[in-house]
């Protein structure tokens, strides 16, 4: 396999492990108005991902930078055509964060429901974003012979684009929530699960859609594999979170938002942007990539960082395994 190609799919990877480790941050700050009957519910809710959320947004950056190192062109049209789309993004992750710092500073109950419902925007708004901005990829957009986006912002609101962005809202949402079952305990696990089976629901019908949609219009063989198996996955999710097998069903929404990220990825390839307006204009993995050497040391620099950067963050949730209770919280407060 030649290097760019190979990279490709490195790049899918790195970006399945952000939308499936920050995936159920997200999901765990927008159910905060649905679980959290009082401050010390949205306290289990936020001590449930206070250990690891920055770790998983450490993600993002690693995606981003070898996105830019590995395919310069692909980095440069997408973030120069996306800019307001993904300024947006990184303005929401950074009140999320702040909020998470800030909201226990002083007690006022006033105070924590501000920081409160900046957690929840901050959570919804990427969770949109990121769809928005992925289906747009896959379909295609207006590209000069420079590779320059030439269109809106506005034209990135397409249908298919929108319902893009609502299937990874609901997908990370569910995700978030099945998370709170695994990661909690007592009232607050068994309300969590029984939201997850409402938003599941709706999840499978909207995230069918779109997969059905994206196949349709941009698949091959091998997007149609793998829609079918975020399908299945997704599903799978759904009834064994109906047995209670909290686990299981957290290892089928992620495996659904793997499977879903490498759908979207296998209908690009061979190309890393289409130009819908001239396909002459499009960027390829050949007219992207960089020179063979910059991917030669990217490689190996890979092959040694990835084994101790995944050990570690293994290591990190077995520590921090333990559930957290609202018993747990109130002692803490004493």
């Amino acid at each position: 396999m030649e290097l760019n190609i190979l990279w490709f799919w490195i790049i899918a990877v790195m970006f399945i492990g952000y939308f499936v480790l920050d995936g159920f941050d997200f999901g765990v700050g927008m159910s905060l108005p649905f679980l959290g009957k009082d401050d010390t519910d949205r306290r289990v809710l936020i001590n449930s991902i206070g250990p690891v959320w920055d770790l998983n947004e450490t993600w993002v950056i690693v995606a981003g930078a070898s996105l830019f190192a590995a395919f310069p062109e692909w980095y440069a049209t997408m973030f120069s055509g996306f800019y307001l789309a993904l300024l947006v993004i990184l303005l929401a992750l950074i009140v999320r964060g702040v909020s998470f710092e800030y909201r226990h500073q002083r007690p006022e109950s006033e105070w924590k429901k501000w920081f409160d419902g900046m957690i929840v925007v901050g959570s919804a708004i990427p969770a949109l974003l990121w769809g928005v901005a992925f289906a747009n990829v896959v379909q295609g957009v207006q590209l000069d012979a420079g590779h320059n986006y030439t269109g809106t912002f506005f034209d990135l609101l397409n249908p298919y684009a929108l319902l893009g962005g609502v299937t990874t809202l609901l997908l990370f949402f569910t995700h978030g929530v099945v998370f709170v079952s695994l990661k909690t305990d007592g009232d607050i696990r068994l309300r969590a699960r029984k939201l997850a089976t409402k938003a599941g629901l709706v999840t499978i019908v909207v995230a069918a859609s779109f997969l059905l949609w994206t196949v349709l219009a941009f698949g091959s063989l091998f997007t149609a594999l793998f829609a079918a198996a975020a399908a299945v996955a997704l599903i799978g999710s759904f009834l064994l979170n109906l047995r209670g097998s909290e686990g299981w069903a957290f290892t089928l929404m992620a495996a659904t938002i793997g499977l879903a990220v490498l759908t979207l990825f296998a209908s690009l390839f061979p190309d890393v942007m289409p130009a819908s307006n001239d396909a002459a204009n499009s960027l390829t993995i050949d007219n992207a990539s960089s020179t063979p050497y910059t991917l030669q040391v990217m490689t190996w620099t890979a092959v040694i960082a990835a084994p101790v950067i995944f050990l570690y963050q293994g290591w990190t949730y077995w520590v921090l395994r333990k559930r957290v209770s609202r018993s747990s919280i109130e002692a803490a407060a004493l």
